[in-house]
């Protein structure tokens, strides 16, 4: 028993009403069934008659993560006062190497001293949480924007060429030889009947077109994008079709899809067939509607003509609007030169697509204060209430050292229990928030963009502060045991 405790009243404290009616598991349940219930629909992006983005709005949505919230903080306490009750055991074979001899004494210490140690892990790992989710939550979107812009923009620089302006591929020699270009990809861009309808066809070709931009599985269904191009590579007369189209004409793999295009040998529109493979949801440059995409070398063939609708160049991602300009200046007015930076602003005045960069840099901001005041404020306060334990066991002849146990003790409860904790219950948090909000990042993500840099600052930090303050503690806890009782 320490001093603390035996100046005690001995009472006996039995778990509180809610750890008894277990409203940390209802929570958690209502959560989860208000998450599945709003994540079949979440948000979704309708385009208005007038052309007018507007989105649809369920509060509901918000519910499942805010009870998740609750939730999550009721059950690590219950988890927390669990294990630091009956892990005195385990406590004390860590602690063996350090408290030496007193290790049992530390351990069991660390057990009566459970319930305030359970509310800092609580507050510490709600603090990391809403750092965790924050910021991860808006790394994804800063993700998404970008490949959103990367899909209007086709590439780093895109020149498009002018309508009845056939250009070959091999035009696309003259745009390498500009300084700070890359790579160089022809794409087509054609329009083909398929019926009464007509729709955007585009030519790629799918063993060098991931060289210049970016394709995702998430733009595909039926296949990942690595397994569809291949597809388009190993059996030229495929094809991928958008989800309309499918089911529109209720195709299924492996159908045969008649499309009717320009033939440049006739100036005729000419049948022909091609092979649904897969659907395609987006695609760089493409709009955002229905759309064809197929291997450049069958259309040319069938078509007996290889003009070029579009070439993407590839910068390095640096210099975009410098390289834009440089071809500018070699190809005159022929065509329309964009670069991505400048359709990066575009994109972000749009309604899914709005700047985070001011709100983000206050939440992070926030977040990190927080946490690291989260962790000083919990561990020095719990370490202030015993002050008077530590003064009169140092006056009992306690050593340096072994008043330094009990510190060292409770302060790697915390930054275990709260990383552990925080970690876990942000990252479910984040998942929770990207899914429901599936609908207003443009594409949807396949995976949580996770800012690691900052997330590794945080916890450092963290750390950083509750050593001072626990190496401060254990230095005012080596004072004269008699003034510091004085004081007290």
């Amino acid at each position: 028993m320490n001093v603390t405790a035996g100046r005690a009243t001995v009472t006996a404290i039995g778990p509180p009403l809610w750890v008894r009616f277990k409203v940390d598991i209802a929570l958690l349940v209502a959560s989860g069934v208000l998450f599945w219930l709003t994540s079949r629909n979440g948000y979704e992006l309708v385009l208005a008659p007038e052309g007018v983005p507007t989105i649809s709005v369920s509060y509901w949505a918000f519910a499942a993560p805010a009870l998740l919230w609750a939730g999550a903080a009721l059950l690590i306490w219950r988890l927390s006062d669990l294990i630091l009750g009956r892990g005195r055991r385990i406590i004390r074979t860590i602690l063996r190497p350090y408290a030496g001899s007193l290790s049992q004494t530390v351990a069991n210490s660390v057990s009566r001293q459970r319930r305030p140690l359970a509310r800092g892990i609580v507050l510490l790992a709600l603090a990391l949480a809403f750092a965790f989710s924050t910021a991860t939550f808006n790394a994804t979107y800063r993700a998404q924007a970008e490949a959103d812009a990367q899909l209007t923009n086709g590439a780093d620089v895109t020149v498009t060429e002018s309508p009845g302006n056939p250009v070959p591929p091999a035009a696309g020699t003259t745009l390498s030889a500009v300084p700070g270009v890359a790579a160089v990809e022809p794409i087509q861009h054609r329009f083909a009947y398929i019926g009464a309808d007509l729709q955007d066809l585009y030519g790629v070709d799918p063993s060098s077109i991931t060289s210049v931009t970016t394709v995702r599985d998430s733009y595909f269904r039926g296949g990942t994008a690595t397994e569809l191009m291949n597809q388009l590579r190993a059996q030229p007369d495929s094809i991928l079709v958008s989800a309309e189209t499918v089911k529109d004409f209720q195709l299924s793999p492996g159908d045969t899809v008649n499309l009717r295009l320009q033939d440049e040998r006739t100036h005729q529109l000419a049948t022909v067939p091609f092979h649904y493979v897969g659907v395609v949801a987006e695609f760089p440059t493409a709009p955002k509607d229905s759309f064809f995409v197929a291997n450049a070398a069958y259309v040319a063939v069938q078509t007996g003509s290889d003009a070029v609708g579009a070439f993407l160049i590839d910068t390095g991602g640096t210099g975009t609007a410098a390289v834009a300009e440089r071809i500018r200046a070699v190809i005159g007015t022929s065509a329309t030169v964009t670069d991505i930076t400048t359709t990066r602003g575009e994109v972000g005045s749009s309604l899914t697509s709005v700047n985070l960069a001011g709100l983000t840099r206050i939440e992070l901001g926030y977040g990190f204060v927080l946490a690291a005041a989260a962790g000083a404020l919990v561990l020095a306060l719990g370490l202030a209430e015993r002050r008077r334990g530590f003064a009169i066991a140092s006056a009992l002849g306690g050593s340096a050292r072994q008043l330094r146990s009990f510190v060292v003790a409770e302060a790697g409860v915390l930054i275990v229990g709260g990383l552990l904790a925080g970690s876990l219950t942000g990252w479910v948090l984040s998942e929770m928030l990207v899914t429901v909000l599936t609908g207003v990042f443009d594409p949807p993500p396949t995976s949580l963009t996770v800012p690691w840099t900052y997330l590794a600052a945080v916890g450092s930090t963290l750390v950083v502060v509750v050593v001072v303050v626990a190496a401060t503690t254990s230095h005012l806890a080596r004072r004269a045991p008699l003034t510091a009782l004085r004081e007290l």
